[in-house]
């Protein structure tokens, strides 16, 4: 994690720090109910644009996986059906658990581009009822969705999952290469022997997923605690790959990470960790990460992670999404989510489906507990909204604080502020990304009972006094002309004459 300074100045505001990450109050539920399903949301577009797309998710029982479908962008859905096991005959097996969607980019092994993959954890019970046995599919679609077939199994696993012995296979993430090899990213239990918990690791093939080749591990961390799991990889406009996983059982538990690859296959040495996800005040994104690139927000685009939940003062609901438009240097910041989850059980938000549409807006879909049986999984619904995201806008509560604490407040754009202390005993301080030259710096605060302004400082230099305007629901924006460098600036908002509330800063052309 990110090392950051904390200070405060004054027992009120000793009191204020020691009460504030524990104030910040949980959003109300936003969102559109789709159906019931217990997790493991995946979205793919099923044509060049975004408006067809084609859902996936779990559900309840032995029914197969969910397939939902949209031709107006997610606005509106229709089931149409589900995808069962085509190899098991027993009726004890079925096609059930983390499934993932993709279309492909290009042709794979007689595969033409466009097919539809999707990939699955097929999972066999024992007389009990328990399972027993897995089996990670491949399944192939040509027509849109309408039929699918078989392709190959990329690993089986066995043991039943709660067994302390469980060499589990889980959470297929699978991608057509540059040269046409289909890889597929899965989660394994199977290397406990050599001390590790659980592994990352790789298989390639040569013939659209019919056959697999041998095993890479890619996040193996020896000592037989640490759990990496759940890796999904991005494709970066520099034509770099990024993976986040999370970390469960570490030194911060389910602590998200990201490593990167040029060629999507080698990911350096599998006992180191990579870069750990964190803002500059220590909130990081935890369990469950989706990573995602986007091409806005700057040259080098956008990378926006979401999760389960997050630590380190961090939304514990998992409401918020987690971006950074360098190409994973330097800090994350938050924005807050589209939809606005319940979170009942740990299994509401496992995992999550972003999608930019072709109007500029962002599709989110996840799973929610349920407002009547919040604790079952079973009973967890998909929920699902568009909505526009703003990645110019960095987060007071995700600055490097100093005389400075967060507090909650549901009028804020990401429902918490930072309470800055007066003159040079508070400073928030940001470091931001940019292209250089004139930009537009607006400070969005409000005053505690006296007045009061906040100070810029770009690189070092205190900037001159900028225009205030009021900003409605009590707060006032202040817009200074600035000039950035080509790459990372350092920007801090220091303390006005009294305390003051700071919600964002915002960073404009």
């Amino acid at each position: 994690m990110m090392s950051f300074k904390r200070t405060t100045s004054g027992l009120a505001l000793l009191a204020v720090a020691m009460c504030a990450r524990a104030a910040a109050p949980e959003s109300a539920t936003v969102g559109t109910h789709l159906a019931d399903g217990s997790g493991y949301v995946t979205v793919t577009p099923l044509g060049e644009g975004n408006d067809r797309l084609l859902m996936a998710f779990e559900q309840k029982g032995m029914a197969g996986i969910a397939l939902w479908r949209s031709d107006d962008g997610g606005d509106h859905w229709q089931s149409v059906g589900n995808v069962t096991d085509q190899v098991h005959k027993d009726p004890s097996w079925q096609l059930r658990w983390q499934p993932h969607l993709m279309r492909m980019p290009r042709a794979s092994g007689g595969l033409a581009a466009g097919t539809l993959i999707l990939s699955a954890n097929t999972t066999g019970n024992n007389a009990d009822g328990r399972v027993s046995a897995q089996d990670l599919q491949v399944y192939a679609s040509t027509d849109g969705g309408a039929t699918w077939h078989y392709r190959g199994s990329v690993i089986r696993g066995g043991g039943r999952p709660e067994d302390k012995d469980n060499k589990g296979v889980w959470e297929t993430n699978i991608h057509v290469l540059d040269d046409g090899r289909m890889v597929a990213y899965y989660s394994t239990e199977q290397h406990k022997a050599d001390g590790y918990n659980q592994a990352l690791a790789h298989k390639l093939s040569t013939d659209g997923g019919k056959t697999w080749g041998d095993e890479v591990l890619d996040v193996a961390i020896p000592g037989g605690v640490e759990r990496p799991g759940m890796a999904i990889v991005t494709r970066l406009g520099d034509g770099r790959y990024a993976m986040t996983y999370e970390n469960i059982d570490g030194p911060n538990n389910g602590q998200v990470h990201i490593k990167f690859s040029r060629d999507g296959l080698d990911w350096g040495d599998p006992q180191r960790h990579g870069v750990p996800v964190a803002t500059l005040s220590g909130a990081w994104p935890s369990a469950c990460p989706v990573v995602q690139w986007f091409p806005i927000g700057g040259p080098e685009g956008t990378l926006v992670i979401s999760a389960e939940r997050a630590g380190g003062g961090g939304d514990e609901g998992g409401r918020s999404l987690y971006w950074n438009n360098a190409s994973g240097r330097g800090p994350w910041w938050e924005a807050q989510a589209p939809v606005q989850k319940r979170t009942g059980n740990i299994h509401a938000g496992w995992t999550q489906a972003l999608i930019r549409r072709d109007d500029g807006r962002f599709l989110h879909v996840t799973t929610s507990s349920s407002p009547t049986e919040p604790t079952s999984e079973w009973a967890n619904e998909v929920l699902y909204r568009s909505a526009p995201l703003d990645f110019t806008r960095f987060e007071a509560e995700d600055a490097a604080l100093e005389g400075s604490v967060i507090i909650g407040d549901a009028k804020a754009s990401n429902g918490r502020k930072a309470r800055l202390g007066a003159g040079r005993t508070g400073r928030l301080g940001f470091e931001v990304a940019s292209t250089g030259g004139a930009q537009t710096l607006r400070v969005r605060f409000a005053t505690v009972g006296l007045p009061g302004t906040p100070t810029v400082v770009v690189n070092g230099a205190r900037q001159p006094a900028g225009t205030v305007r009021d900003d409605g629901d009590g707060w006032s924006m202040l817009a200074i002309k600035v000039a950035l460098l080509s790459g990372m600036n350092a920007l801090a908002i220091d303390g006005g004459a009294h305390a003051l509330d700071v919600d964002y800063v915002q960073v404009e052309r």
